[in-house]
């Protein structure tokens, strides 16, 4: 069994009110003159994106939540936007550029023959350059197509609109999508989707899934060179720092399965 979302779904999903409707195409041009800075992206923009389209756009004058403003940051709005991909499109590569190009947090969903994910990421004041915006940590993926497990990402979905955020900023608000994400991503591992209990909480998880996941890849690395090591040796040395590191992602594992922190 599969759960497929379409556009409708999801807007509905997230339940802002036809106030904060803009519904308006972007061109590709701006994407690439504003976010590709190599020739490779360009292309990426050029010949991945079939349209893109601003959807909304939260304002505290739109959806009654206020802007946030400190040092680093100024949230005055937070962009809905959508994107159709081609079958061909580096689809995590181009989202990058996305909110790369866009100088507002945006709330992107991209839809493929694939399916449809959703991606956030955090923007601040650039340092060097006034009135610029940069990411700010990573792009935050959720892929809304998993055959094994369409429970979860139904539980995931039902979490999205507006009035289960949190309502204190913009700031806030989109802070809690990018939480509901890393309850996600923790749930294609544990199996159970949890919301996180606190910032604290959603942190902990974050940093538990990065951990497990780089230790995984380097525990496949080793078990690659030890299928070719012919030293008896250096064979049980490699057995035994692979065991080791499994130990520890088992502990990262672990942390996702807790309800807190």
């Amino acid at each position: 069994m599969t759960v497929s979302f379409d556009l409708p779904h999801l807007v509905a999903a997230l339940g802002y009110p036809e106030s904060a409707a803009v519904n308006q195409r972007i061109p590709k041009k701006m994407l690439v003159e504003t976010g590709a800075p190599t020739t490779a992206d360009k292309r990426a923009i050029a010949d991945g994106i079939d349209e893109i389209h601003w959807l909304a756009a939260l304002k505290p004058g739109t959806v009654g939540i206020p802007a946030y403003q400190d040092e680093a940051r100024d949230y005055l709005e937070i962009a809905i936007l959508s994107i159709n991909l081609r079958p061909e499109a580096k689809a995590s590569r181009i989202a990058e550029l996305v909110h790369r190009a866009i100088p507002y947090p945006t709330f992107l969903m991209a839809y493929s023959q694939a399916g449809v994910s959703i991606s956030l990421a955090h923007k601040r004041w650039a340092q060097n350059e006034a009135g610029k915006t940069v990411l700010d940590g990573d792009v935050l993926e959720a892929n809304l197509y998993s055959p094994e497990r369409p429970d979860l990402i139904q539980q995931f979905v039902d979490t999205l609109p507006l009035d289960k955020q949190p309502r204190l900023s913009l700031y806030a608000l989109y802070q809690g999508w990018m939480d509901a994400v890393i309850a996600l991503q923790a749930a294609f591992v544990t199996g159970v989707f949890v919301v996180s209990s606190s910032r604290e909480h959603a942190i902990e998880r974050h940093k538990a899934l990065q951990e497990a996941k780089r230790l995984r890849v380097e525990v496949a690395r080793l078990k690659a060179v030890a299928t070719k090591e012919k030293q008896m040796a250096r064979q049980v040395e490699l057995n035994l720092e692979i065991k080791r590191l499994e130990r520890e992602e088992s502990q990262h594992l672990g942390l996702l399965r807790m309800e807190k922190a």
